[in-house]
């Protein structure tokens, strides 16, 4: 007879949903044997009395339609496990613990400083985890249980499971080196602007989707010579004469950047909308409350408990 179900059978099944049913990777990501992977799986079918997944021959090819509604409770009940363990830490104290945030380089280094160094003050205790990450990174994490909060642009909407609230609202804006022939133009446009080689972010990262729709919709094909991830890179090229930068308008510090001028982009980029997400199945601590609220006081703890209910209740 096999052993009554445990919890490493459960991460087995999830996982192997996760790694697009490859056992090896499943051995690796769960620190045990693939060999100790395909027979925690084959007892728990025989205890379930049912496969969990399609085959051919030794490989696992999908999920059955029965195995669908397994992993689809296999995810709950590890979700609610997690949240028992978070509500365990809760009750023996609500001022320590950890803090997981998954969000991008500009909402770290420009927009959520002041908002952490206030956090801090509050909760000295709790230990702040950034996840730097792209914003489709960080839905994932949120998505996964590895992050508490994300805080990204254009991906929080799409998925269910996620509940997001307005954080503050950006458009991108051009950046270039003090004396050059643009900062004098009366009035800035596109095609004067895709006259110059550009530099600005990888595809996927702040919007850089939005910028390519921009000149596409007016019919130009800027010369884009140089792409990174963060503004911070984008500006050190530009500073060396390598070309004008495309950044978002907050990754722009006046104080800091003197030898750069930043020119207003809102009539040229449609405007850009970062939400705070959080999973509606996931237990949140008083401190992460309180860590929203300081990001957007408009809100308040109530508001934010009933939205997620009601989007728990419609899922």
């Amino acid at each position: 007879m096999p052993r009554l179900m445990n919890f490493q059978q459960l991460r087995i099944i999830r996982e192997t949903v996760r790694r697009d049913f490859n056992l090896t990777g499943v051995a690796g990501a769960l620190f045990t044997s693939q060999s100790g992977v395909s027979k925690h799986i084959r007892d728990l079918e025989y205890e379930l009395g049912l496969e969990i997944f399609r085959r051919k021959g030794k490989r696992l090819l999908g999920l059955t339609d029965a195995g669908r509604e397994v992993a689809a409770i296999v995810d709950r009940m590890l979700r609610d496990a997690q949240n028992l363990k978070v509500l365990a830490e809760h009750l023996r104290s609500e001022d320590e613990g950890q803090l997981t945030i998954a969000t991008t380089h500009a909402q770290a280094r420009f927009v959520l400083p002041p908002v952490i160094s206030r956090f801090k003050q509050l909760f000295p205790k709790v230990h702040l985890k950034l996840q730097q990450s792209s914003p489709q990174q960080a839905a994932a994490l949120l998505l996964d249980g590895q992050a508490d909060i994300a805080i990204a642009t254009d991906t929080l909407d799409g998925d269910r499971d996620l509940v997001g609230f307005e954080y503050h609202r950006w458009h991108h804006s051009i950046v270039v080196p003090t004396g050059h022939p643009l900062a004098d133009a009366p009035v800035l446009t596109l095609e004067e602007v895709a006259r110059h080689p550009i530099i600005t972010y990888h595809e996927g990262f702040s919007g850089r989707a939005s910028i390519d729709g921009a000149f596409a919709a007016a019919g130009l094909q800027p010369g884009i010579v140089m792409s990174a991830i963060d503004a911070d890179v984008v500006k050190t090229y530009v500073e060396l004469g390598l070309g004008i930068g495309i950044i978002a308008s907050i990754a722009f510090d006046a104080q800091r950047d003197t030898s750069l001028r930043l020119l207003d982009g809102a009539h040229l980029f449609e405007q850009k909308i970062t939400r705070i997400g959080l999973h509606r199945r996931h237990y949140l601590r008083g401190f992460v409350y309180q860590f929203i609220l300081l990001c957007q006081p408009s809100l308040d703890e109530e508001t934010i408990r009933e939205s997620l209910l009601m989007a728990d209740a419609e899922a």
